[in-house]
């Protein structure tokens, strides 16, 4: 039995063109762009997209426009993560009445959650799914990780369909593959941090959940596939690529928005999307915008 997400899925931006108002031309130019890139399907709603500084009005709205353009073409994953799990169920009951094919959750953040307490949020809301759920491990923001012994939990819990894991631990991530392997044959290992998509493959991963797949989605995807296919020549030489548009557009500001930053600019200046910003989070300053549009052009994609 195959993995049922496997790929290149881009945590999709947000594209926005002011506060709480979605950029709908820009979204459907976005759809479109990633999926003549040849990815495996769309995460709406995940870090990438801004999810937790957007209204509860927006995001339902997001989901409705990004189901609508997919139209089928792909798998529409929908992150759920929020700090109220009434809250969580009620964005999974949208994306379902949308036509998404899966749903996605950290552990709640503000509050850190212990083990046994983060076991018994998922629990709770599983019941409430009518969509298939993915787990989605980011310790840098929600300040835990799933543990083995919740992870062998979830492997037991059908409508658990996989882990995406942006720890940035090859290490965890090899052991959670490992744990599965026999048991859930059809569970899907996404990796978060685009630097080790080929290092994941090689571990047995299924893909990556990417941001810079906003920009560039077909060297993700020929990075995904020269390591599935075992091609390390040409796994190393995609690498040393998405290496280099890492460190060109992600280190062009200063704090941990950077990196939405540069993709949204670099999208804006590509004449995708308007590079409007959630807030507390603000657009780059023109000189910065400058920085963005001289590196892609050393990078050989402003168009």
């Amino acid at each position: 039995m195959n993995p049922r997400y496997q790929g290149i899925i881009p945590p999709m931006i947000t594209p926005l063109s002011g506060r709480d108002t979605l950029d709908s031309a820009g979204l459907e130019r976005l759809v479109e762009r990633l999926i003549r890139g040849g990815v495996s399907g769309i995460f709406a709603l995940g870090t990438t997209g801004e999810a937790p500084s957007l209204s509860y009005r927006l995001r339902r709205e997001l989901i409705e426009q990004t189901c609508r353009l997919a139209a089928g073409r792909v798998p529409v994953l929908v992150g759920i993560t929020d700090t109220s799990l009434v809250e969580s169920a009620a964005l999974a009951a949208h994306a379902a009445t949308c036509g998404a094919d899966a749903v996605v959750t950290s552990a709640p953040f503000y509050f850190p959650a212990g083990q046994p307490e983060l076991r018994e949020f998922i629990e709770e809301l599983l019941p409430e799914l009518e969509l298939p759920l993915m787990l989605y491990n980011m310790p840098a923001l929600t300040k835990t990780s799933f543990s083995a012994e919740v992870v062998e939990w979830a492997l037991d819990q059908e409508s658990i369909v996989g882990l995406k894991d942006s720890s940035g631990d090859l290490v965890y991530f090899r052991r959670m593959r490992r744990l599965a392997a026999s048991q859930r044959p059809d569970w899907s290992f996404l990796v978060g941090p685009e630097e080790l998509l080929a290092e994941s493959v090689l571990l047995g991963g299924h893909g990556g959940i990417n941001g810079g797949a906003n920009l560039h989605p077909a060297l993700y995807v020929a990075l995904y596939e020269a390591a599935r296919s075992g091609d390390l020549q040409l796994a190393r030489d995609l690498s040393a690529r998405v290496m280099d548009l890492s460190e060109s557009i992600y280190r062009v500001g200063r704090h941990g928005s950077a990196i939405i930053k540069g993709l949204k600019c670099s999208l804006s200046i590509l004449g995708v999307c308007d590079d409007f910003m959630a807030a507390p989070f603000h657009r780059f300053h023109p000189t910065e915008r400058e920085t963005i549009r001289a590196r892609l052009h050393e990078l050989g994609i402003c168009e």
